[in-house]
């Protein structure tokens, strides 16, 4: 145990795999949980970064699109130990929830008709409804300081809830409105600190306040280019190979198209993407069902990893239904969608950190960059909230506006919410709370 005087001893890439290997397993809690663990490990306990440069790293995954959490573990193994030490971070954040994911959705799709699995996603499901209304409550709360803000969340719910406007387009205007504000209105688009900066000192950092950057984290044209023929290739060389086995319409190759759209619109974290991906997987190509939809949610909230992993859902019931491989091949096409989703997800978020990251921090405190992103966050937002009237809706009248209204359901999100909001309880907590109230239910209601 070092003490809070001394410096850290170097890390070794292996001592850093580790550490990753772990947390992908332990990385529960959604993004701010996520970041809240790798600060107390790496900051407080380890020492291998310093505050400032801690959050320093964060803001900076803040401004681009993709799962926080998982490009601040890919920035920081980056930052200590270059390109291997960002690939192995960030891949481990995600493999184990990959994995993880898969087994839960084969046995969701197998069992999922079994009383008691059914009992306990009927708990679940208005839980998941409660945590994203509150994830809507929460984001507004934090980014819509201004009453231009405000309109924007409004008008970007309307467009997307009565005119079924798709999102990139809202997340392209809102970016626009923003641009234009910065120099029409700027004091209407200047975001707010995500994260203050702590007055706490946890003694010598192995990556401190004053540690020259490493030559791999400098701006280099060189390098730009060369990473940017790598990431691009291996994108195309995947791509390439999906339309030569199935085809360009081929289910796997059009999942690899729409998932490397989706990683691109993904400003505001997962809730903020969901949408999209249930445009696509539930109404454009009918890979799931809506009530699927909830549920792979509620399994992603379940698992460890970025809650942008429900992706890997819906590619797995997507191979699973299309029968990829036949109608033997089931867990096969199921595991086979799982993961080209995961692999054209993420691959963008890598690229983003190897070959944007000193461009995009030397713009921070731009207004002209800025104020698109605070534009898109107030839109997102309004996409959030449209997201959680829909899981509603499913929720609270399964059978259909029509039929009756479920007040079990509706008691259960709100104790749900009540937990979350007054009581700051955890989301997996919570979840888990509401699994046993719909066991419990189902298993009296059964045997009445």
């Amino acid at each position: 145990m070092i003490t809070p005087t001394e410096k850290p001893e170097n890390v070794t890439l292996f001592e850093a795999f580790a550490y990753w290997l772990k947390l992908g397993f332990i990385s529960f809690g959604g993004p701010a949980g996520q970041i809240s663990m790798m600060h107390q490990e790496l900051v407080e306990k380890r020492r291998w970064i310093s505050e400032h440069r801690f959050l320093h790293a964060l803001n900076y995954t803040m401004v681009l699109p993709g799962p926080e959490a998982q490009q601040l573990a890919t920035y920081i193994g980056w930052l200590m130990h270059g390109v291997w030490g960002g690939i192995i971070a960030g891949v481990l954040f995600v493999i184990p929830s990959l994995f993880i994911l898969i087994a839960l959705t084969w046995v969701y799709l197998s069992y999922g008709d079994v009383p008691a699995i059914a009992g306990i996603l009927y708990g679940i499901k208005p839980a998941v409804t409660a945590i994203v209304v509150f994830a809507a409550y929460r984001i507004g709360s934090r980014a819509l300081k201004t009453n231009t803000l405000r309109v924007m969340a409004l008008l970007a719910f309307i467009a997307i809830y009565a005119f079924d406007v798709p999102f990139p387009y809202i997340v392209l205007i809102a970016g626009l409105i923003g641009l234009t504000g910065s120099r029409i209105a700027p004091n209407e688009f200047k975001a707010g600190g995500h994260h203050g900066s702590s007055h706490e000192s946890y003694g010598p950092a192995l990556i401190d306040d004053d540690t020259p950057v490493p030559d791999h984290a400098t701006f280099n044209w060189g390098r730009l280019i060369r990473f940017s023929f790598v990431g691009l290739g291996l994108w195309a060389t995947i791509m390439a190979a999906l339309i030569s086995v199935y085809g360009w319409e081929g289910t796997l190759t059009q999942m690899g198209w729409f998932f490397t759209k989706a990683a691109l619109v993904t400003f505001g974290g997962a809730y903020a993407v969901l949408p999209y991906v249930y445009q696509g997987g539930v109404e454009h190509y009918a890979w799931l069902t809506g009530t699927q939809m909830i549920d792979g949610l509620a399994l992603g909230e379940t698992t460890p990893g970025p809650l942008i992993m429900v992706v890997s859902f819906v590619g797995f019931v997507g191979g699973w239904t299309k029968e990829v491989f036949g109608p033997e091949g089931l867990l096969l096409a199921g595991a086979a969608g799982a993961t080209i989703a995961a692999i054209f997800t993420f691959l963008p978020s890598f690229l983003f950190i190897l070959i944007g990251g000193p461009a995009v921090e030397a713009t921070r405190g731009d207004l002209k960059f800025t104020a698109p992103l605070t534009g898109i966050t107030a839109a997102v937002v309004g996409v959030i909230l449209n997201l959680a009237v829909f899981f509603a809706i499913h929720v609270l009248w399964p059978n259909g506006t029509e039929a009756n209204f479920d007040w079990v359901s509706a008691i259960i999100g709100a104790l749900a919410f009540i937990a979350l909001f007054k009581f700051k309880a955890g989301i997996v907590q919570v979840i888990a709370a509401c699994a046993v109230l719909g066991f419990s239910y189902s298993f009296l209601f059964a045997s009445l």
